[in-house]
């Protein structure tokens, strides 16, 4: 598989997704979860225009290109123009709300002044490989490709097929020429083609393809399946799809946000629903677990993959779920994901797939365990749910464990309680390293410096907080203990050594992490470098005060430091993975921490980069071109959208 970097959009319903290219290529669909599987090498579509070679619709040098959603909606229309046969292609891509199957739907016009015999071609290859080996079958209407778990079928509503090729298709069909005797084959790539006949000038015909994705099952099942797709009314599917997606934009509108004739504010708004239409998306449905993003880079040659899900990353995006009062999703994934995630001595790992399962790590980052309590009680100041603390106090706990056990372990922090339930402390001399530890040294929250970080550690003690306020509101009624002794004993013990041990880590964070040389914060005690993260002590975690005089010395330090000419923030000092671009994220986390101290003229400013530097859909990537100023790297970045969605609500809620 080639490397595709780019997802500049993005369409889907609960169980698939494709991600296209600007030019309206399909690069990648996932099904029937977000993560974890995708099919396609390639698939390509063009026409032949009377004799002409194959004309590919994603990439001819006569094609003009314009792209747009149609408004408030997850359909995308790419507008083809051939210059040199002076037709005009609209193609429409949706994914149907109650069926696993893309639509593509063409729509040409000839606008030149001669007949037009057209031939639509589609060309597709599927990952194969030795263990699961692709072979294909013509069906009525398209083609079935398969593999020992799944099938592929690719057919057009109302069209016969005119020609097909199962085998050797790439030698000839540059050509516009496919032929086959076989209607079976082994091959894993297969064209097909459709005989859309003569367009006078100023006449239009449409052709319809449908992509469908399911299990490898009986022939005859897997043909009657495409048969009944074939059978609906895709015109009545497209007007349902844009019917639901556009409810759905106004059912969330929660902070009442409205369109405006001045230019920034609608922009504001076009990202604040493009937000909204994305999280959808990126979410499984049946556990509440959240991808990063769709997949970039399937050959991990600039990376370790996107499509996953990190606890961490999740936990803001359900900070904006909550926002947008998707409330259901936001609980679905302490309930169900993190609970189906959490290892048995309480701490959870770096990655999952969305179904829970355990995926591809490379070390261990103590802040994610941290951020599912700090979640789990920011989840609760939105619903006031008592029942919800409950159901997830046992697994709380059990984190909480860990961490205690963690810092003791890597920082030299000791809390006994003595005969007479007294905490008392215990700190090993300048919390000195020990060799030997139990526990693995942890990532930082970039996953690139093992350490102690100072993000790390601001996180464990917000999840502190976090722990003795859950235990206040359950303690506001005992029946939450069961009038049980020796349970409320056991709390009352966990929270006395947990007040202990934020006096500690704070003094922790000022004596190991503040540079008197500096004069300000810095992320470790190693390399000293300036962070964005460092901003976490203040906000999400609230561990210092905004305006504490080494807070205001270190913001300072880091604008002198991560600030680049263009007004975007890098993530840190010397930072060069893809370039070392600034990131929203950092713009953002600067503007939070603005909007706190009540500089709004200083928020607005490290706001107005990200709202300038959205892509051409308003996606947000994960980093910007500081040259071009944008996207670059990922686009559609859940991280970046939740960020943006948090902001919002500080600024309009």
């Amino acid at each position: 598989m080639d490397n595709k970097y780019y997802n500049e959009a993005i369409v889907g319903n609960k169980n698939m997704i494709a991600t296209f290219t600007s030019k309206g290529e399909v690069q990648r669909i996932y099904f029937p979860s977000k993560d974890n599987r995708q099919y396609i090498d390639f698939f390509h579509t063009g026409i032949k225009a009377n004799e002409s070679d194959l004309i590919y619709l994603h990439d001819d040098i006569n094609n003009v290109y314009k792209q747009y959603y149609e408004p408030d909606t997850n359909i995308l229309n790419t507008e083809i123009t051939n210059t040199y046969f002076n037709i005009k292609i609209l193609q429409t891509d949706f994914v149907m709300l109650k069926e696993n199957a893309l639509v593509k739907k063409y729509t040409l016009i000839n606008d030149g002044k001669i007949d037009l015999d057209i031939k639509f071609f589609v060309h597709s290859s599927l990952l194969t490989d030795n263990n699961n080996i692709v072979g294909s079958k013509v069906v009525d209407g398209g083609i079935l490709q398969y593999a020992h778990d799944f099938s592929f079928s690719t057919f057009a509503k109302g069209y016969k097929l005119f020609s097909h090729q199962l085998n050797g298709s790439k030698d000839t069909i540059k050509r516009g020429e496919i032929h086959d005797k076989d209607y079976i084959g082994m091959a894993n790539d297969s064209s097909v083609c459709y005989d859309l006949g003569k367009i006078k000038p100023n006449e239009k015909k449409e052709i319809e393809i449908c992509i469908t994705i399911d299990g490898n099952k009986n022939i005859s099942d897997m043909e009657r399946e495409i048969n009944r797709i074939r059978r609906i009314d895709l015109n009545k599917e497209y007007s349902n799809t844009k019917s639901y997606w556009r409810k759905y934009v106004k059912t969330h509108n929660t902070l009442n946000l409205k369109e405006s004739k001045n230019s920034y504010e609608e922009k504001i708004f076009e990202i604040y629903k493009r937000s909204i239409l994305l999280f959808p998306l990126l979410t499984n449905e049946e556990t509440g677990g959240i991808i990063a993003s769709p997949e970039v880079d399937e050959n991990r040659s600039n990376c370790g993959m996107y499509a996953y899900c990190w606890p961490r990353d999740a936990v803001f995006v359900t900070r904006a779920l909550d926002i947008l009062k998707m409330k259901s999703e936001s609980e679905k994934f302490y309930k169900v994901f993190c609970k189906r995630t959490q290892s048995k001595n309480g701490m959870w790992e770096q990655r999952f797939y969305t179904d829970g399962k355990l995926a591809p790590c490379w070390g261990y980052q103590v802040d994610e365990t941290a951020s599912v309590i700090y979640g789990i009680y920011e989840h609760y100041k939105y619903v006031k749910s008592e029942k919800f603390l409950k159901d997830t106090l046992p697994m709380c706990e059990r984190a909480i464990k860990f961490l205690k056990d963690y810092i003791k372990d890597w920082l030299g922090i000791k809390v006994v309680v003595n005969k007479k339930d007294v905490v008392q402390e215990e700190i090993e001399a300048e919390f000195c390293k020990r060799k030997g530890h139990k526990y693995p040294i942890s990532y930082d929250i970039w996953e690139m410096c093992e350490g102690i970080h100072l993000y790390s550690i601001a996180s464990i003690y917000a999840a502190f907080d976090s722990m003795l306020k859950i235990y206040k509101v359950l303690g506001k009624n005992t029946s939450n203990f069961e009038n049980n002794r020796l349970k409320e004993d056991k709390v009352l013990k966990n929270i006395q050594e947990i007040e202990k041990l934020m006096v500690q880590l704070k003094k922790y964070i000022n004596l190991n992490f503040y540079d008197e040389e500096k004069k300000s914060y810095v992320r470790n005690a190693e390399d000293k470098k300036m962070d964005i993260s460092i901003l976490g002590a203040v906000t999400p975690f609230n561990v210092f005060k905004t305006k504490e005089k080494k807070i205001l010395n270190t913001v300072e330090r880091i604008n002198l430091s991560l600030r680049t000419y263009t007004g975007g923030y890098q993530r840190f000092e010397y930072d060069n993975y893809m370039n070392g671009n600034p990131w929203p994220i950092a713009n953002l986390w600067m503007t939070l921490y603005y909007i706190k101290t009540g500089e709004k003229r200083k928020a607005k400013e490290a706001f107005d980069f990200v709202v300038k530097t959205a892509g051409k859909h308003n996606l947000l990537g994960e980093q910007v071109d500081n040259n071009t100023l944008q996207p670059n790297w990922v686009i559609g970045l859940g991280w970046s959208h939740a960020m943006f969605i948090i902001v919002l609500e500080k600024l309009f809620g």
